[in-house]
């Protein structure tokens, strides 16, 4: 079995969610020397996070943000921790209720998603500077 690890800073991103799939598959070409096994992506913060789901219709990612706004909204006033500002713990609920990592099946040197599946970068805060993600590719 093999193992391939590389630590990537991405670039900064504005609030919501992004698609990154194909960032993650140029930083990790070792990936196409796996037959079979699997990719992790960690990131390596508490105010965004990471998901799969619809890569084609960009109206999906604009109502994802629109809707974890409304679960979870800024300035509710039994916030204690908002030392960065009104949008500092809305962020870390959105990051746990998102996750911090997703795995997916590596098949033939490919990533083995569904057609209309992509990598998400959920950015949760408004001035984020790059986010530092861990790939993690390994199999035979």
């Amino acid at each position: 079995m093999n193992f391939y690890q590389k630590e990537i800073q991405l670039r900064s991103y504005s609030r919501g969610f992004h698609l990154i799939t194909d960032t993650i598959i140029d930083a990790l070409p070792e990936i196409r020397k796996i037959n079979t096994g699997f990719l992790q992506v960690f990131i390596k913060h508490t105010s965004a996070s990471l998901t799969i789901n619809e890569n084609a219709d960009p109206t999906v990612r604009t109502d994802f943000e629109s809707h974890i706004n409304t679960m979870v909204p800024e300035n509710a006033p039994y916030y204690v921790h908002n030392y960065e500002g009104p949008d500092d713990m809305p962020a870390h609920i959105k990051a746990s209720l998102m996750g911090a990592s997703v795995q997916i099946p590596i098949t033939q040197g490919r990533l083995n998603m569904g057609i209309w599946q992509g990598i998400y970068l959920c950015e949760h805060r408004n001035h984020a500077s790059g986010r530092k993600l861990v790939l993690t590719a390994y199999g035979q």
